[in-house]
């Protein structure tokens, strides 16, 4: 009885813990084991997070004790966020952080302090990478993905406006022949000459 009882009589005390230390607390946003979500409740035994998928998860209370667990909410409720741009080489690295920035400052729910940063961040193998950083305060009409795909949309129109483009994977081919290699054009309809003629195929 005493080997079966131990769990959970240390996921009560844990519990106990919890909700007197309260390093987690209801509404928080946690993170554990790779899951994020929204603390629903703290129980006796377990607590409830809901994940942003909708999903609800049951913790036992000793997890957040004895695992390294992320509260994102505990001082505040300002989290930065973090949105990532490549443009081509050849652009005007100036004018694309200006723009990022106009970006970022024209949506009502960014915060003005923390101030918003933007970053010129590397020379990528396709395209000069930004970073742009900001911060929303979580409320329960914040939705901070929301914010974030707001800023990727208005960061794609005011780049097409200044004829600025996002980068994308490219290659270059280099051929290394020892003769000249002929290269021709054919319409859909012209027939190759009769040398040229692929193989017919036999049954």
């Amino acid at each position: 009885i005493g080997f079966g009882a131990q769990n959970l009589i240390n996921n009560f005390l844990c519990g106990l813990i919890l909700m007197g230390e309260q390093p987690i607390r209801i509404g928080d946003w946690v993170e554990i084991e790779g899951k994020i979500g929204v603390i629903s409740n703290i129980g006796a035994r377990a607590s409830r997070l809901r994940l942003f998928s909708g999903v609800d998860m049951l913790i036992p209370n000793s997890k957040f004790l004895e695992n390294n667990v992320i509260n994102w909410t505990l001082s505040d409720k300002k989290i930065r966020h973090q949105v990532s741009v490549g443009v081509a080489y050849g652009s005007s690295t100036r004018d694309v952080a200006r723009l990022i920035m106009r970006a970022i400052t024209e949506h009502g729910q960014v915060l003005d302090d923390p101030e918003p940063k933007v970053f010129f961040e590397d020379f990528g193998d396709n395209a000069l990478k930004f970073g742009a950083y900001f911060w929303v305060e979580i409320g329960p009409n914040v939705d901070a993905r929301m914010v974030t795909s707001d800023i990727r949309h208005r960061i794609d129109k005011l780049f097409r406006e200044a004829s600025i483009s996002i980068a994308f994977p490219q290659r270059d081919i280099h051929l290394d022949a020892t003769a000249p290699i002929e290269v021709r054009l054919t319409s859909d309809g012209e027939s190759l000459p009769e040398e040229k003629q692929p193989a017919p195929k036999l049954p």
